[in-house]
Order: structure tokens, then sequence, then C-alpha cells
């Protein structure tokens, strides 16, 4: 399964996202869950890095994937708009396929990125 974490402050802005996991809905190569959430997550922070010229802190997994860690995500609108939908993506997802994707939302104080 994967699991994604969002931490979000009380107003509203998403300030880290932790995917960890596998979907194991299909084989290798075949798995359209996982596929989803990979394209989804990379689009997202390729957008904030190359579209919205935000630095945020990334750790992933490049061996054996299953793990993206993204921090620091600036709280400004347009990477804001970025982060609603990707998670808005992800809970489309997560309704779709609630035995493969599961989603956690953490409040966090402003500047705090608990996840």
């Amino acid at each position: 399964m994967i699991k994604a974490i969002f931490s979000i402050t009380p107003d509203h802005q998403t300030v880290a996202f932790k995917l960890t996991g596998h979907a194991n809905a299909g084989d290798y190569g075949h798995d359209i869950v996982c596929a989803a959430v990979s394209v989804l997550s990379i689009s997202t922070v390729n957008g904030l890095t190359k579209v919205v010229h935000d630095h945020p802190e990334v750790e992933r997994d490049a061996a054996d994937g299953g793990y993206l860690l993204v921090t620091h995500i600036d709280p400004g609108h347009d990477a804001q708009i970025l982060m609603n939908t990707f998670l808005n993506a992800m809970e489309d997802i997560q309704e779709q396929y609630p035995n493969f994707v599961r989603i956690k939302l953490n409040e966090v104080h402003a500047g705090g990125e608990q996840l």
C-alpha cells in the first residue's frame, strides 16, 4: 500500500508531504496505481522547482523506490495551487483504489513540517 502523509497548516497550506510503500496493484510495469502516484508526485516536484521556482528539499530512494519526502514547500500562492491539485488527485486515486492508497493529513503550526 502507498501511504501519503501531508503536513498542512491551520490556514490550509501544504508545507511537506511524504510517500512510502508500493501499491502492489499489478505486476511490475503494469501497476496503474503506482504509475499514477509516481507521475503525479514527480510532476508536482518538477512544477514546484521548474515552474514556481521553489526549492523544496527532496529525499527519495532512487534504488528501490517507494519513498519520497518533500519538505520546505513554499507557502506562496503558486506553490499551493500545485499542492492542492496534487492532494486532490491523490484523494481521487484513494477513492478509486482504497486498498492501495491511504492518505493522512497532519495539521502542523505555521513553519512546522511534522510528518
